[in-house]
């Protein structure tokens, strides 16, 4: 796949957010209400929770754009539950598990099995459960214990996914959970159990569920961030380009890349801000800019972590150095998130370095005319590329079909905005 160069104009619409839409298919199975899921994440990382959740015993079935939702008298599933590449998946049916008695051996793909479980293993173990990984990884067996032995957790470390698993543990099982050192991880799971009236307080640091009730009822999910942040960051690195993304996600604790790129000088307006089920929404609107060099710290960085490839290429163009702290985390993703921006970043000439919790890229005029950037097979380093290419391509990635695991028609519709204008001209 070969990305051309080139402006990026019109307006667009990305796919539902992937972390809010597994959640709510999570919490929706908890009821036995039939709920409805809007604008679903069509990537094949909810194709595992879909599989997933109908390996326990509950129904959860695609309907165009949208998902029907339905629990029921769960079991525990007859074969190993196969979470493909989703983390996300492996996670949050822990934490179910966890929370409903059942017993489950979880398996998945080569790159999901090499990235840790114990973190949210060591948490559930105090809820109650027997939980046997593989060196820390995937195959793994749970079993549920009920009652709880614990309802109040400091957190190992500051993950939105075992903080998410924990609560799903204590929905599924009735028990009210108190969280500590949330660290300001993203907080999707709280603000949802709030829009369907669970008795819940939240901030950046601390969680108290003090009632595992709710009352469940349709949701919509907003535009995913993490989605617009290839266009977002296209626009404003490509000359030329003026760019408006409606109906997406601004979560506070997800808007570290908008507030970083706002930092280095970035032209991005946020208009029709509103709210869908507790979650903030607004269009975004960004033009071609130009940036400095910053320096972003880990507390910025843990709100930006799965947009953190694409903000490298924003960096690779502005003038002077940026610096972004806390990214060991990025080692332990789909790829080696960090190897994976010093590849693609030097193959365009762009200077980096890197130790242990830091990358420093230097910004210039990147070249990527004929060169190529191996992804790992990770979606984001492919949709990274792209707008690298936009700005200085052609350039060429080893596998697109990876990018359908968050964005299936991410290709076409990146074609489409490229080539707005010569639509719009033959229109006429």
């Amino acid at each position: 796949m070969i990305f051309q160069r080139g402006a990026l104009r019109g307006e667009i619409a990305v796919p539902g957010d992937k972390s809010i839409s597994h959640r709510a298919l999570f919490i929706a199975a908890s009821t036995q209400a039939k709920v409805r899921v809007q604008n679903l994440n069509p990537g094949r990382d909810l194709d595992a929770t879909i599989g997933a959740l109908s390996s326990i015993g509950a129904s959860a079935k695609r309907d165009g754009p949208d998902a029907e939702v339905q629990g029921g008298r769960l079991h525990a599933p007859e074969a190993p539950v196969n979470c493909l590449n989703s983390g996300t998946t492996a996670r949050l049916i822990m934490g179910t598990c966890a929370g409903a008695g059942l017993h489950a051996r979880l398996q998945g793909d080569e790159s999901l099995s090499s990235r840790p479980m114990e973190p949210v293993a060591a948490q559930l173990r105090a809820f109650g459960s027997r939980v046997t990984t593989s060196g820390g990884a995937l195959p793994l067996e749970i079993a549920g214990q009920l009652p709880a032995q614990t309802r109040h957790f400091i957190l190992l470390s500051a993950s939105a996914q075992i903080k998410s698993a924990l609560l799903l543990a204590g929905v599924y099982s009735g028990t009210p959970v108190t969280l500590e050192r949330c660290g300001g991880s993203r907080d999707h799971t709280e603000r949802l159990l709030k829009s369907w009236n669970a008795d819940i307080v939240f901030d950046a640091d601390r969680v108290a569920m003090r009632s595992a009730h709710i009352e469940p009822r349709d949701t919509r999910i907003p535009g995913d961030l993490s989605a617009a942040a290839f266009f977002l960051v296209a626009a404003v690195v490509t000359p030329g380009s003026r760019l408006t993304i409606r109906d997406v996600g601004i979560n506070p604790s997800r808007s570290g890349l908008l507030d970083a790129l706002l930092q280095m000088g970035a032209r991005i307006e946020i208009g029709n801000r509103r709210e869908w089920d507790c979650e903030p929404v607004a269009d975004l609107s960004a033009e071609f800019s130009a940036l400095r060099g910053i320096t972003i710290d880990s507390s910025l960085t843990v709100r930006a972590i799965d947009e953190i490839v694409i903000l490298s290429v924003a960096a690779a163009v502005a003038q002077g150095q940026t610096r972004i702290a806390g990214i060991s985390d990025l080692r332990g993703k789909e790829s080696d998130r960090v190897a994976a921006i010093e590849q693609m970043l030097r193959s365009a000439g762009v200077a980096t370095e890197s130790d242990t919790n830091a990358i420093w890229i230097t910004g210039g005029i990147p070249n990527a005319a004929g060169a190529s950037v191996q992804t790992g097979g990770d979606h984001r380093t492919a949709m990274a590329a792209a707008a690298l290419g936009a700005l200085c391509g052609p350039l060429e990635i080893d596998d697109a079909a990876c990018i359908d695991v968050s964005f299936p028609g991410f290709v076409p519709q990146w074609a489409a905005a490229q080539n707005a204008d010569r639509t719009i001209a033959e229109l006429r």
